[in-house]
């Protein structure tokens, strides 16, 4: 038996229809199937390796065996990512761009993007009071999109912030549709990469003053490693890369929301809690929830892990969502429980909804962003919030990329009960 022939390999033409039918599930279903953390496939034409659990992780962000340039597929730069953004880097360019970002991360920054954020659940649910019923998906998303560019010193227009809000969402509901939702999104990064390509080239010239500590300064005048400024539309693409996946937080908020509705009897205990309980269950709803179905690189060079050979050139995809809910890893994994979090001790490679490995790699800088962004909610809805969850259908189809309930988690009766809400994160 040749070392080729140890790896499990599904015998098909293309496999690309069921990918999109079974979404988060397409890579872990075929593992369980197959009883294996690794299996051979075609998608988009292509030979590809799928792979999951704790130490394909760890592989898989090896950065002297896999690279990012040229694994993603245009139609994804095109409406999620932008093109020849960040995510598509490798080597000494990445990681000076990274250190970009991660510089807007000190544990002060975080601190004022969370208040700011309070300041913005505050005046949202003192809306909410006056109205018979609200979509939290989307109003989680436009007080998010309002605090990220309050954070990162892009200007508010109030006729118009609905709708950029809207279109943040859209660039992130693209990924993975077809058809007119991907349209969607990419009109939605158009326009927003026009609006803030205007904003970069205004502020350039001085016509727009920001402090700075913000990103809109760091992005409008960051220097490569030949020392040059970004071109305009890759600043503004960069801008977007921070704004955008904060207005992604809307989904955790909801997958919260749903979590404290099937859950009551965690209500009590986050209401009460002074910060430890929050996280345990800020971490299991990102476990339990689909969010990010998979990630994707190309091997460098020819190489064998296991007893399977990686080719130069093939595309090799991380399973996210089946290592968050890998047996071998989670006990009882499709159980929601947050203290399962109490004697955790933080590996890189087994909670990854965001990209695993060290900060310093693809790993999501803003994660430590959207853990307080999470908290911040959840400490709205269990302890400041008054409100009744009509009846509606709130399950989540894996085959839907990126996952959200069909009515979005509608709440009816809101009001602000008088308690503040906690600096403490």
């Amino acid at each position: 038996m040749t070392q080729n022939e140890q790896t499990p390999q599904e015998h098909t033409l293309d496999n690309s229809l069921a990918l999109l039918k079974d979404g988060y599930d397409f890579i872990f279903k075929r593992r369980r199937e197959m009883d294996t953390e690794i299996f051979r496939t075609r998608l988009l034409g292509q030979p590809a390796i799928c792979m999951g659990g704790k130490d394909a992780a760890e592989l898989f962000y090896d950065t002297t065996k896999f690279k990012r340039s040229g694994a993603i597929p245009k139609r994804i730069q095109k409406s999620l990512f932008g093109v020849d953004a960040i995510q598509t880097l490798d080597g000494d360019a990445h990681r000076h761009r990274k250190m970009l970002f991660m510089s807007l991360m000190s544990r002060e920054r975080l601190d004022a993007f969370a208040e700011l954020l309070r300041e913005e659940w505050e005046a949202a649910a003192r809306r909410w009071e006056k109205l018979d019923e609200i979509e939290l998906f989307g109003e989680s998303q436009e007080l998010l999109h309002r605090a990220a560019c309050r954070w990162s010193g892009v200007p508010i227009d109030e006729k118009t912030v609905r709708q950029k809000a809207d279109d943040m969402g859209d660039m992130v509901e693209a990924f993975g549709a077809v058809g007119p939702r991907h349209a969607a999104g990419r009109r939605a990064r158009r326009r927003t990469e026009e609006w803030l390509e205007g904003f970069i080239l205004d502020l350039r010239a001085g016509e727009f003053k920001v402090p700075e500590d913000t990103a809109a300064y760091a992005m409008a005048f960051h220097r490569d490693l030949q020392n040059r400024e970004l071109d305009a539309r890759m600043a503004a693409i960069e801008l977007i890369n921070i704004v955008r996946p904060i207005v992604a937080i809307g989904r955790y908020v909801v997958f919260g929301a749903i979590a404290l509705h099937e859950h009551p009897q965690y209500r009590e205990k986050l209401a009460a809690d002074e910060g430890k309980y929050r996280q345990w269950f800020v971490q299991e709803t990102r476990r339990f929830y689909p969010f990010t179905p998979f990630l994707g690189a190309s091997v460098i060079h020819d190489f064998q892990w296991k007893g399977h050979e990686f080719e130069e050139g093939t595309m090799v995809l991380l399973d996210i969502y089946g290592t968050t809910h890998d047996p071998k890893l989670w006990e009882n994994p499709d159980v929601f429980r947050p203290e399962r979090f109490e004697h955790w001790d933080g590996g890189p490679f087994d909670l990854i909804p965001q990209g695993g490995g060290g900060y310093d790699g693809h790993r999501c800088a803003g994660e430590w962003l959207t853990i307080d962004a999470m908290r911040v909610g959840l400490e709205f809805l269990a302890k400041r919030l008054d409100y009744e969850v009509p009846e509606q259908d709130l399950g989540l189809s894996l085959s839907r990329m990126p996952a959200l309930p069909e009515s979005r988690f509608k709440m009816r009766n809101i009001g602000l009960k008088n308690e503040a809400v906690s600096a403490d994160l």
